[in-house]
């Protein structure tokens, strides 16, 4: 219980931190950053309110409590015992739902989100795997009535992609397929095999909530912009202009790349928002390895090298290897039905969160 009231204590401290940001005067004209602190103290209200409700209820407790022993009034006395136990349960199931409250929200569970989608080892195979990866991420945001928008790619030429960078946008974007980092792996027999062997290709996806400005702050000075013909979509009216955008982070290296837009800005807001997404993404591993012996052993981890999922073509079937949910229905998943698989996710993070909680 202690563990609970700590963290408690913490994120109440953090909902009068807020407060007083909201009411000071060196803030007034930064729209950016009051928005951003209303945002963050509207998500704590409701802590805020059940935490109020809670210390009234065990005040009335223990001041019931004290009547139901000293009193030598035995109706008094009566009544005040069962006031006790009637205030235990309010206290008992106002400790519950805090714990939910703890638990239930991930700071970026609202954003939207950038997906990376990279051939593995199978070669063309691997390729044709992480295209029909992307389709069926496209028709889940579809499904889901998002919008899908490709940033980058580097096609193959029938229908796979070496790699492939876009962005979903929609509400809760990222609480929905925040799991499905990490290796991606298909059993089936390519077309280019003569034998009839199955062969065994993998592809990686990475889900990156998209960063705001005011979370990434990024020194124009630390960056390196390089402007060149794009090679993608567009055909000669592409080639005739330089539009395509490269810009490389010079403290960290990381690099984003934009070329799917015929406006040269576009592409230029576009790598940027990749570039800010890599970065805090990168800022939140860090944080993460910091606090290793914390992390939970299995959902969420993120961990992109971590086999999460295998797609066998001969056996229809399709296995998730965290939650061990195996279905035979490979055809509607790769139709974007991926919700027996994301829901039992959400589910067993919320029970491990829960039991943190209540530690």
């Amino acid at each position: 219980m202690s563990t609970l009231f700590d963290r408690l204590d913490s994120t109440i401290n953090r909902f009068r931190e807020l407060d007083d940001l909201l009411s000071d005067p060196n803030l007034a004209n930064d729209y950016a950053q009051i928005q951003a602190i209303a945002k963050e103290r509207a998500a704590l209200e409701a802590f805020a309110t059940v935490h109020e409700n809670y210390n009234r209820i065990h005040l009335q407790l223990g001041e019931a409590s004290r009547l139901a022993k000293e009193t030598d009034d035995e109706e008094l006395k009566q009544l005040a015992e069962e006031e006790v136990a009637s205030l235990k349960e309010q206290v008992s199931a106002l400790e519950k739902q805090l714990r939910e409250l703890l638990v239930a929200k991930d700071p970026n569970d609202d954003k939207d989100v950038i997906v990376e989608i990279r051939a593995g080892t199978g070669g063309e195979e691997a390729a044709l795997f992480a295209g029909e990866l992307y389709r069926m991420y496209a028709k889940y945001a579809q499904n889901k009535g998002w919008g899908v928008d490709i940033i980058d790619s580097n096609a193959t030429g029938i229908g796979g992609f070496k790699e492939i960078v876009f962005e979903i946008k929609g509400s809760g974007v990222h609480n929905r397929l925040k799991y499905e980092s990490g290796g991606h792996r298909v059993q089936r027999i390519p077309v280019t095999e003569t034998g009839g062997r199955i062969h065994t290709s993998a592809a990686t996806v990475a889900i990156l909530p998209a960063a705001e400005d005011i979370e990434i702050k990024v020194d124009t000075n630390d960056l390196r912009i390089d402007v060149f013909h794009s090679g993608g979509h567009g055909g000669q009216n592409v080639q005739k202009v330089a539009t395509a955008i490269r810009i490389t982070h010079l403290p960290t290296g990381i690099v984003a790349t934009c070329q799917d837009e015929r406006s040269q800005l576009k592409n230029k807001q576009r790598a940027m928002s990749v570039l800010r997404a890599r970065i805090l993404d990168r800022e939140t591993t860090r944080q993460q390895e910091e606090v290793a012996q914390a992390r939970r052993s299995q959902v969420g981890k993120g961990d992109r090298s971590e086999k999460i999922r295998t797609y066998n073509y001969p056996q229809n079937r399709v296995t998730d290897h965290r939650s061990g949910i195996t279905s035979h229905n490979l055809d509607r998943i790769l139709t974007g039905e991926l919700e027996e698989f994301l829901d039992n996710l959400i589910n067993q993070e919320r029970v491990e969160r829960l039991q943190e909680a209540l530690q």
